[in-house]
């Protein structure tokens, strides 16, 4: 990294895990955590589908891994009385193993039908949700209780949020921590051997294959990535909400999750947290035109997508931030 990245890079965690807090705690306003933590989060889900992107594949798909993940957290903790902090990543893996399955067939064929699959898995898991016993339908899980203490060999690492005064400040920092290392881990497969191979499948598979690239395998594993971190954003959301039913994550969230990428820049790491900062606070200010605010908001990204084709960080930065 350049000087300029890492000057950058600090100016960003000071202000998320210092100023921000900072400002809140003066201004009295937090409600602001709440906003904020559900930005995070969503961009930790952006952040997957934005690498699916990256292998030239459209993923519409990702409301169902954060549904997903938040069941397998919710089931555990509830019904198994499992540490939250253990379904984290457990929940991340299960929906792993569900994009794998799901991608073995269908990523060895063209884009087109991947897009189609995934375009229905939201509203099939959902309905899933409403069957499985498990999930207790459309009653859904309620009452999960907030996280639990985090120790290891007897020293706590993380209080139980029950016992804090202030649980949304924890999870405001847990959401920023997933996110930094979400998109810290996204920034290192970009910039390594496979992030290159990966790049090598938007520019021409069939020459991808020719030379020895295994271009199922690269496929699968960005999905399995993608959906990983789908389904660790829904465990905390659901961790935060202390619920979840089958409509907690739908097919306009999975839409949603695609034009945070699109909007904040396909060809910048960190376009899908910008996308997501700029969407969702977009969304409520908009709220003012009241019944026209659906239209205004997809007048206005439709004259984005025409503005700035290559997203907004392509204004202030030609070469983008992959390098």
């Amino acid at each position: 990294m350049t000087t300029k990245n890492l000057l950058g890079l600090g100016t960003f965690l000071i202000t998320v895990f210092v100023l921000v807090p900072v400002g809140i705690s003066v201004s009295g306003r937090w409600d602001f955590y709440y906003t904020l933590t559900s930005v995070a989060l969503l961009s930790i889900g952006a952040a997957g589908v934005w690498l699916t992107f990256y292998i030239g594949r459209i993923n519409i798909g990702q409301g169902a891994y954060a549904l997903i993940g938040g069941y397998v957290s919710a089931v555990l903790v509830v019904k198994a009385d499992v540490s939250f902090w253990l379904t984290l990543p457990l929940a991340g893996l299960f929906c792993t193993t569900v994009s794998v399955l799901i991608g073995l067939p269908i990523l060895r064929l063209r884009g087109v039908y991947f897009a189609m699959v995934t375009l229905v898995l939201t509203e099939v898991t959902r309905l899933s949700a409403l069957a499985l016993p498990v999930t207790n339908g459309a009653k859904g899980i309620t009452s999960i209780p907030l996280p639990g203490e985090l120790s290891i060999l007897g020293l706590t690492i993380i209080p139980d949020f029950a016992t804090m005064q202030n649980p949304k400040l924890a999870f405001y920092l847990l959401a920023a921590f997933l996110m930094v290392v979400s998109y810290a881990v996204l920034w290192r497969i970009v910039n390594s051997r496979l992030g290159h191979l990966c790049r090598s499948l938007q520019q021409n598979e069939e020459l991808a294959a020719s030379i020895g690239v295994n271009v199922a395998y690269l496929r699968v594993l960005a999905y399995g990535i993608s959906s990983f971190y789908g389904g660790i954003a829904g465990a905390v959301f659901v961790a935060i909400s202390q619920s979840i039913y089958p409509s907690s994550f739908v097919v306009t969230d999975s839409v949603n999750f695609m034009l945070y990428c699109f909007l904040g820049g396909l060809g910048y790491v960190s376009g899908p947290m910008l996308g997501t900062l700029l969407l969702y606070f977009g969304w409520n200010l908009l709220s003012v035109a009241k019944e026209y605010q659906l239209l205004v908001y997809a007048s206005v990204m439709i004259a984005l997508m025409l503005a700035v084709p290559n997203g907004v960080l392509s204004l202030f930065d030609r070469k983008g931030d992959r390098k």
